[in-house]
């Protein structure tokens, strides 16, 4: 069975502001099987952004979740990372969903794994997906060499040159900002 590959999801936040962003390609094997898949999510009216990479179907049983434990946990995002994550890790069902996350306030952007990681990323830039490391170079480019630019056009930016070089990345994306 082929696996149902995607794509590049960045979070910056630069100057107060912070931002998600993903491409929509999902890719089945060597065939583009969507080019407008939805990989943000808004959250608690804006408050909370969440971007997702790895497969849809466990992408959603996470976001699930972790909606669970903000509501547990008061909204409080960390908390509710961290005990996502915890359960990820030790759960039989849930330790088998292959996906990432990242979620983001206006305070702090974090990456969650399967693997029980919830990180705090240097240079408040998270990536992740298959494009991951070429967004992440332009967008670390991108805040030292043009911080004139606002977070939103660094996330553009990030993804639209991780488009060009990984296959796996499209040009069709979906930016959000946190309110």
């Amino acid at each position: 069975m082929e696996k149902l590959r995607s794509t590049t999801v960045v979070a910056i936040k630069h100057n107060g502001e912070v931002v998600i962003g993903a491409d929509g390609q999902a890719t089945l094997g060597n065939t583009v099987a969507k080019s407008s898949v939805k990989k943000v999510r808004v959250l608690q009216g804006g408050k909370i952004v969440t971007g997702f990479a790895g497969s849809t179907a466990d992408a959603f049983t996470l976001l699930e979740k972790f909606e669970e434990k903000l509501g547990a946990f008061g909204n409080n995002m960390k908390r509710a990372a961290v005990e996502l994550a915890k359960e990820w890790r030790t759960d039989r069902m849930l330790s088998k969903l292959e996906a990432m996350m990242i979620v983001a306030d206006a305070e702090d952007v974090l990456i969650i794994s399967g693997t029980g990681d919830v990180i705090e990323p240097d240079e408040a830039i998270a990536t992740i997906g298959s494009g991951s490391m070429y967004a992440q170079s332009a967008a670390r480019a991108l805040k030292k060499f043009a911080p004139q630019l606002s977070a939103e056009e660094m996330v553009k930016e990030s993804l639209n040159i991780a488009a060009e070089i990984c296959i796996y990345t499209n040009h069709n994306l979906v930016i959000e900002k946190v309110k």
